[in-house]
């Protein structure tokens, strides 16, 4: 990997993530860089800037067989018991407590390491990890993501044509999205209802899903989590959730892609679903707990600079003139907490609570199922691949 990206490039990347997405270090940070071995050129020059700043760099190195680098890898989940996963060692929670900031570099040697898991002690070690997934989301964190092999493979795509795409959009600004979405952003702010279309690609069929956001925060993404980054998003009211949505892009998830997706929701509830590609899987995510049969998550993809559409959720859901919902968890900052706390939105139903949190986005441009997105009665228009609002 050295050869094929340059320190300049790294040392760009670095910077725009210490810098701009965690707002620079003190030296009371501890700050956890985790990834695998193979992210190690990106993580070494992150690893330097910390120390060079005064803080403390916590390297968590991640087993290969490890998605995400949760409690738990791939092998207890094939070989294991339930018991055995509910032994999470203290000292994992305790070293999530004991950081300050968060960077996760993803990026893996080989993505059929993750598969062949037994699927009830795969869910398991979901749920397992959820209590370390709430202490790193509830501190300053941001993804990024590592080219590998493994996953230019997966896109169809040579190492370096691969590296070329990702290399390229991590090493450009982000303060230029901040006001390309701040019209969406304001329209989205003072709307009540999404009003998503899309077109069933099998029988032609229009369908409508309309999704609750009134009073909710609305949340404008120009790297501050995801590094590259671009969308507007909220948390719904998830009980508001209703009708039917096509979703057409492939997406990777856990060693696996999912493509073709059919969802139904009947007040607030997944009832009926379907993947051309990848149906096993979806059953897997949505069947997890209570909470992945309902939504966390809906936003606009505002980023026109990605120069590929890529099958990694960290990208796909970032392209311009795109729309994804997140089956299962909210984001506890999209809720007011001045009208209420947060055990009451969740007791109401309004915000959900799930170990899956999975983006599936569908392509409005020209070619993808997408018809048209209304906010209250304002349908968006696109231009150069960006949602825009209509003068």
């Amino acid at each position: 990997m050295k050869n094929i990206i340059s320190l300049d490039d790294l040392n760009i990347w670095a910077d725009y993530i210490i810098n701009y997405s965690l707002d620079g270090l003190t030296s009371d940070d501890i700050v956890m860089v985790k990834g695998e071995k193979i992210c190690w050129p990106l993580i070494s020059v992150i690893q330097d800037k910390i120390f060079a700043a005064g803080a403390i760099a916590d390297i968590n190195l991640v087993p290969p067989d490890n998605d995400r680098g949760k409690v738990w890898g791939s092998s207890i989940a094939r070989h294991g018991s339930l018991e055995q996963i509910n032994k999470v060692p203290k000292w994992q929670v305790d070293r999530y407590n004991s950081m300050t900031k968060y960077i996760e570099i993803l990026g893996t040697e080989d993505p059929d390491l993750f598969n062949g898991q037994n699927d009830e002690l795969a869910q398991a070690v979901m749920r397992a990890d959820e209590q370390i997934k709430n202490i790193r989301m509830n501190k300053p964190w941001v993804l990024t993501l590592f080219p590998t092999e493994g996953f230019a493979k997966m896109e169809g795509l040579s190492l370096e044509e691969y590296t070329k795409v990702i290399v390229n959009a991590s090493t450009v600004n982000p303060q230029l999205l901040e006001d390309i979405e701040e019209d969406i952003y304001q329209l989205m702010n003072r709307s009540k209802t999404f009003r998503i279309q899309t077109e069933h690609p099998d029988n032609g069929k229009l369908l409508e899903l309309t999704i609750g956001i009134a009073n909710h925060n609305i949340i404008k993404c120009t790297g501050k989590r995801n590094f590259p980054d671009g969308e507007v998003y909220t948390s719904p009211d998830a009980n508001t959730v209703e009708g039917e949505i096509f979703v057409d892009l492939p997406v990777f998830q856990g060693g696996a892609l999912i493509q073709g997706i059919y969802l139904k929701f009947e007040s607030g509830k997944i009832v009926d679903y379907s993947a051309k590609e990848g149906n096993e899987v979806l059953t897997k995510i949505i069947e997890t707990d209570e909470g992945s049969h309902r939504l966390g998550e809906v936003a606009l993809g505002m980023n026109n600079g990605i120069e590929k559409v890529l099958k990694h959720p960290l990208f796909v859901e970032k392209v311009g003139g795109t729309l994804h919902i997140a089956i299962g968890a909210s984001y506890p900052n999209c809720y007011n907490t001045d009208a209420k706390s947060l055990d009451e939105y969740l007791a109401d139903g309004i915000m959900n609570k799930s170990a899956q949190h999975v983006d599936i986005v569908t392509d409005f441009r020209p070619g993808g199922v997408g018809r048209a997105v209304y906010l209250d009665d304002v349908k968006l228009e696109q231009k150069d691949n960006i949602w825009v609002v209509p003068k």
